[in-house]
């Protein structure tokens, strides 16, 4: 049997939808689309897990919109007939524009977004005016319902993206209240990017005879990231980061920390070392969030520095690097994390800051993942030895030497579109010895 991928006219697709996905270069469909969009089109529940960054937003975009396209309301009051749950804001965001990317040739249909952290009032006169489809948060779906400022009585399509994020962000009880909400009989799918347990438990009171997908090996990365664990004391990760950046002039990075106060003080750090950088985390207003993520997209930033929760769901095209700064708690947030660069088949790079009182998360991390990671130790960060600076605040090239000035001692990219890795003899070899606290160093 061909293992080969179908084309977008082979699964039965609008012109008006391929005309679209034409405009936008795409030609073959990925994996969960192939799988997934002719079930969605028959009728089906379907029950998905895919990875972040494996196109599962336009596999259900795209027959949903053929869909209201092909069997259009009678009524004259638009009235919605597809609900979307995500987690996020910034999810919420990546939807509407799937739907506006894909449906630009198709007669005029409307899109909501309802979210919280923003005013409700314009979101009620958005919905007054009559929307097709609804992309909510839980919380705030519920804060219309309740003001009567929204009827569900006509949907025909329920979408619980990252459902996984969803439940891991307790809204459970939120997404059992929205259902009671809704009629019947009506089309349910349900995406994520694990199979857990508490998954499986929703999907069983949610689905009927559903389709399951399972598109990538469980607790995966993509083929396409290089993973790499660099060992360094908690305290100079930062001088570290810096280094790396500069050193091999690093233009669009995404960095992870593990809580909101970390994000910022480490913001702060890099523009002090004349790297442009923002948090991205719960605590910004929307409107900066979306201001540093356009930021981010166009340049002006090179660094974003997130948390897991305010980075789940983020679409960046070729994203070269993620840096873990520090090591999630959960282990499968490693996987969410790094899913963010390597997409659709591009290379990309994720390196994870690991302190000693780290090596028990790693562990955690290389169990789920089945493998273990390449380590290394980089010249003159070796855990143990004493900072070229002063103080972490100052800017912490001022008082060494760059990479550049010590090719042997170089380790990192070379640069957004250069080759990965190194060349000569200067590529690191891979530690048999990190569980033993031992590293091979970069020279």
């Amino acid at each position: 049997m061909s293992s080969e991928l179908p084309t977008f006219e082979a699964l039965r697709l609008a012109p008006a939808l391929l005309r679209a996905l034409s405009d936008e270069g795409y030609q073959t469909p990925t994996p969960i689309q192939a799988r997934a969009i002719p079930e969605i089109l028959a009728g089906h529940d379907l029950l998905a897990a895919a990875q972040t960054g494996t196109g599962k937003t336009a596999a259900f975009t795209l027959p949903i919109l053929q869909r209201l396209q092909e069997k259009p309301l009678k009524s004259a009051a638009r009235q919605p007939r597809v609900l979307v749950l995500v987690p996020t804001r910034e999810l919420a965001a990546q939807v509407l524009e799937s739907v506006r990317t894909y449906g630009k040739h198709l007669q005029a249909l409307r899109t909501v977004l309802v979210f919280g952290g923003v005013g409700i009032n314009p979101q009620i006169e958005a919905l007054a005016r009559g929307a097709e489809i609804v992309v909510a948060t839980p919380g705030r779906l519920l804060d219309h319902a309740g003001q009567k400022t929204i009827d569900l009585s006509r949907i025909e399509v329920l979408v619980l993206d990252e459902a996984d994020r969803m439940l891991d962000m307790g809204f459970i009880h939120d997404i059992r209240r929205v259902i009671k909400l809704l009629p019947g009989k009506r089309q349910n799918l349900l995406f994520s990017a694990t199979f857990s347990p508490d998954i499986r438990k929703l999907a069983e009171g949610l689905l009927h005879e559903p389709v399951t997908i399972d598109i990538a090996p469980r607790n995966s990365a993509a083929e396409t990231v290089q993973q790499r664990v660099l060992f360094v004391d908690q305290s100079r990760k930062a001088e570290l980061l810096i280094h790396l950046a500069k050193g091999y002039n690093w233009q669009q990075t995404l960095v992870f920390t593990r809580t909101k106060h970390g994000a910022n003080r480490l913001v702060e750090k890099l523009e002090k070392a004349g790297i442009r950088a923002a948090a991205l985390h719960g605590n910004k207003s929307q409107n900066a969030r979306t201001r540093a993520l356009a930021e981010f997209k166009d340049g002006t930033l090179r660094m974003l520095v997130a948390t897991d929760i305010a980075a789940r769901g983020l679409d960046i095209e070729q994203l070269p690097q993620v840096v873990n700064f520090e090591l999630p708690n959960v282990p499968e947030d490693y996987v969410h994390r790094i899913g963010r660069t390597g997409r659709a088949g591009q290379a990309g790079e994720a390196f994870s800051l690991v302190s000693r009182d780290e090596r028990d998360d790693l562990r955690g991390i290389e169990k789920l993942l089945r493998r273990q990671l390449q380590s290394f130790e980089v010249a003159g960060f070796e855990p143990g030895a004493a900072s070229s600076t002063p103080s972490e605040d100052q800017d912490m090239s001022q008082n060494r030497k760059s990479p550049r000035q010590q090719p042997q001692k170089r380790y990192g990219p070379q640069g957004r579109g250069g080759a990965h890795g190194h060349g000569g003899g200067n590529k690191p070899q891979k530690s048999a010895e990190h569980r033993a606290g031992k590293s091979r160093k970069v020279h």
